[in-house]
């Protein structure tokens, strides 16, 4: 998709909605909406938050705008407080005359892109003059690096089918939702119009999804009456400039107490903070597919990172039959062999057949499980176990060493089919990135280059635990 050049507004005119693609500016380092937008800083403090004094806002090389500290800070300390009334979240019984229009909208929003149901709310904030929100807004990055925003040649790039299906599903959702957007604003009158009178299409769509994907937390806010707290989105305004770490020197509290009624959002220090530092806030153990779909960057070496492969018999025979092992047919099991795919929901009439190596787990378990019983000819040797037992990877060769390791070999197959599918190898991708090239193309490279490295470092782990199998054997024989 190619976007105009966003046309930049005062706080007293018209404010077009247009966004501009990623490609016309620096993907790492965007411009803001406005040149110069209100201190950000200044307007948490007047609207009632509470700034640490030795916290800032800094251009970090790295990692682009975010927050730092301009001196120590000791661990447990509050470094930012927001009152209630700061946060932005989209509640559809809000009672503003727009409202209704944005509900009927939402509610025509998958689920699992929950970020556009409040991305409405934010380009109705965006519109409307004199909003609350808008020395927020004003902050927010002008372009995002997210793949819905890649040139086309870019999107291919990726190389990963997984995720080109992702990103293909949200283009075309963005399309097809600026149909329903126009027709359920078409005959507004200006008073009930949610943005300002203004055409929306998928272009400002696409950009409030993707703020608010990458900008949002779900938090917690009303008490139910069983006295639960429901999930709700929203936007913390300077919170959100905290970058991601898995080793966060920050975290998310949210307070509610006799002194404190209305809910309040803090961001408190995990350890101490050195002069400079960026203030850091761990978004969550996701995989280099979520990071890229949701916030425009990839973790080298994530250790969270999988690869998805699709469960199939047919796959499974291929590889077992390159990695020389002798099984029976894998598209044909035993009745019970059967059973047990079935109750790891790999077989059956509503199977979930996407599977995953890499992670914390190296292998998911349901595979793992599924091979070591069909490459047991013995059902009593499978059956003795729990499925969580043969779900294990450290749980060491349950099944004897010639099933695990006929095991270990047709996973390490499956790797090898894996990286064929990637029409590039490592060493050519890292020769394109010292050539230079565009910004989106460097985060597709370096994105597939993540993967193939990650299915590379399975390989050679079960490599390292075949020789362990086998030494054991050999030692064992001997003794």
């Amino acid at each position: 998709m190619a976007f105009s050049k966003t046309a930049m507004a005062s706080l007293i005119h018209y404010r077009p909605l247009t966004c501009a693609a990623s490609a016309s500016a620096s993907a790492s380092h965007p411009a803001r909406l406005v040149p110069h937008p209100p201190d950000l800083i200044n307007w948490v403090r007047r609207e009632g938050g509470f700034v640490h004094e030795a916290v800032k806002i800094a251009q970090d090389e790295l990692n682009g705008l975010g927050l730092a500290a301009a001196d120590k800070i000791p661990k447990g300390s509050d470094l930012i407080a927001l009152p209630r009334h700061v946060p932005l979240r989209f509640q559809p019984d809000g009672g503003g005359v727009a409202e209704p229009v944005l509900a009927d909208l939402a509610s025509k929003v998958p689920e699992e892109l929950w970020a556009m149901k409040l991305g409405l709310k934010l380009l109705g904030e965006r519109a409307k003059i004199g909003s609350f929100w808008w020395p927020y807004i004003s902050n927010l990055p002008e372009t995002y690096s997210v793949p819905i925003f890649f040139p086309g040649e870019d999107i291919k790039n990726l190389q990963y089918a997984p995720l080109l299906y992702q990103v293909n599903k949200r283009c075309r959702f963005l399309l097809d939702f600026e149909k329903e957007v126009k027709n359920a604003i078409s005959d507004l009158n200006m008073k009930d119009h949610p943005f300002g009178g203004q055409d929306i299409n998928a272009s400002s769509l696409g950009w409030a999804m993707s703020a608010v994907s990458s900008r949002a937390f779900r938090l917690y806010e009303k008490k139910s009456l069983t006295g639960a707290y429901s999930d709700v989105p929203m936007m913390l305004p300077l919170i959100d400039m905290c970058n991601h770490s898995f080793n966060p020197n920050a975290r998310i509290v949210q307070e509610q107490g006799e002194e404190q009624p209305e809910m309040l959002v803090k961001v408190v220090a995990e350890k101490e903070i050195g002069a400079n530092d960026p203030l850091l806030l761990n978004y969550g153990f996701l995989s280099n597919d979520l990071f890229l779909l949701d916030y425009g960057f990839v973790i080298p070496s994530n250790q969270y990172d999988t690869i998805e492969l699709k469960y199939d018999g047919a796959l499974l025979d291929a590889a077992s039959l390159a990695a020389g092992v002798l099984s029976p047919n894998f598209s044909s099991p035993a009745p019970w062999q059967q059973e047990v795919l079935s109750q790891l929901n790999l077989d059956g009439d509503t199977p979930d057949l996407k599977v995953t190596l890499g992670g914390p787990d190296l292998v998911e378990g349901r595979l793992l499980a599924a091979l070591r019983a069909l490459l047991e000819s013995e059902s009593e040797s499978v059956q003795k176990h729990d499925l969580s037992i043969l779900k294990s990877i450290s749980a060491e060769a349950p099944c004897g060493i010639a099933t695990e390791v006929a095991a270990f070999r047709t996973i390490i197959a499956l790797c090898v089919i894996a990286l064929e599918h990637f029409s590039t190898k490592i060493m050519d991708d890292e020769s394109m990135l010292k050539k230079g090239v565009p910004d989106t193309t460097k985060l597709a490279i370096t994105f597939r280059i993540q993967k193939k490295s990650l299915i590379v470092d399975v390989m050679r782990d079960l490599s390292r635990r075949i020789k362990l199998l086998q030494s054991k054997e050999t030692a064992s024989a001997k003794g």
